[in-house]
């Protein structure tokens, strides 16, 4: 288990240098006197050694250590809760003024993903997500997104785990386009090479579609896009997603096809996130309108076992049924894959995240 630190409990006077990208922080660090090259140095400390003490940064000189610790903090919230899945998923819960976020690690042979959270809560409200069904909070902030790769890089690295961070994933709690500023802020942190120095290639973000934001991103940032589409067609979608009222499959599709011109991250297309929900989206005819939708945009789908939640009406499509509808699609040309359920029974899947500590038999 681990210490609750109450954000009030820091000085809201002082800068935490997590919130800061190397621009924001090189301008920070030379009006305090500093030298330009003590922005890779500083950020070296924090996101290669972890470390959050300025007095432990000895190629750092005193008075700059000092004149941090006057107007600056390294804060990276901590992790409160821990539950490990029987299939090596791990879900931690950070506790700011007692607001939950959920962070889900996902160890693989080859490759460990880190799904993160970037919004308390989540305003979309889509049925079949359990996030949607809490009210929405408020967006996080860019040190409180640093800070779940920052705490499960150190916790994994203290456990001696060798399947370390390959991956990243926005498709925690939350809607990474309603928080576009402080979501692509983090983003360009974890690819900085004196940051966590990740591939654009290894760093997802899934969207449901927020059309102004999904415009604005391809001149911000270039990562893998994720389209959570989940519908052939307006119809079933306005049912499932409300916000395809506003920003309707077409418009969504649109805006993505541009950003893949301006991407070279996403090299086999976009990824097209589809949950099978039994006798709603899951039947061949709706195999083929998507089949139909897509034919023309560079991509390959995602099928999302729908996974169960508290209070929820809906039903999984068993497996023969995603099995055939994948092989519709696999028949019409497209790659397919029908993504692994892992953390189940720590409710860590995909969907799942309430941001509730719940009590484990």
């Amino acid at each position: 288990m681990y210490k609750n630190i109450n954000i009030t409990q820091i000085s809201k006077s002082k800068i935490n240098l997590l919130d800061l990208n190397r621009k924001k922080l090189k301008i920070f660090l030379m009006s305090l006197g500093a030298k330009s090259f003590s922005t890779q140095q500083i950020m070296h400390w924090m996101y290669n050694h972890y470390c959050d003490d300025f007095n432990k940064m000895l190629n750092i000189s005193i008075k700059i250590r000092s004149k941090l610790y006057e107007q600056s903090i390294i804060f990276a919230s901590k992790f409160i809760e821990e539950r490990i899945s029987f299939d090596g998923t791990i879900k931690w819960i950070t506790s700011i003024n007692d607001q939950k976020i959920e962070t889900v690690y996902i160890p693989e042979k080859k490759r460990a993903t880190l799904c993160v959270s970037s919004q308390i809560g989540c305003p979309l409200k889509c049925h079949f997500c359990a996030t949607g069904q809490n009210n929405f909070q408020r967006n996080l902030k860019v040190s409180e997104i640093i800070a779940q790769i920052w705490q499960a890089n150190k916790i994994l690295k203290k456990k001696n785990i060798k399947n370390r961070i390959t991956n990243i994933v926005f498709m925690g709690m939350g809607e990474p386009l309603l928080n576009l500023n402080n979501v692509v802020t983090a983003i360009q942190i974890i690819l900085d090479e004196y940051g966590f120095g990740l591939s654009k290639r290894r760093i997802t973000l899934s969207t449901s579609g927020i059309v102004p934001a999904l415009d604005k991103l391809k001149h911000m940032i270039d990562v893998c896009l994720a389209i959570s589409l989940h519908a052939p067609n307006d119809y079933i979608r306005n049912l499932i997603m409300p916000i395809n009222k506003k920003y309707n499959i077409n418009c969504v599709l649109n805006s993505a096809k541009k950003y893949l011109q301006y991407s070279h991250a996403n090299r086999n297309g976009i990824t097209i996130e589809y949950v099978m929900l039994d006798n709603i989206n899951d039947s061949n005819n709706n195999a083929e309108e998507l089949a139909n939708l897509l034919k023309n945009i560079p991509s390959k789908i995602n099928l999302i076992p729908w996974n169960s939640f508290l209070g929820s009406s809906f039903i999984c499509s068993n497996m023969n049924r995603i099995n055939i509808f994948a092989n519709i699609l696999r028949n019409k040309g497209f790659i397919v894959i029908i993504r692994k359920n892992r953390g189940q029974d720590i409710n860590a899947a995909c969907g799942q995240l309430t941001g509730k500590i719940v009590k484990y038999d």
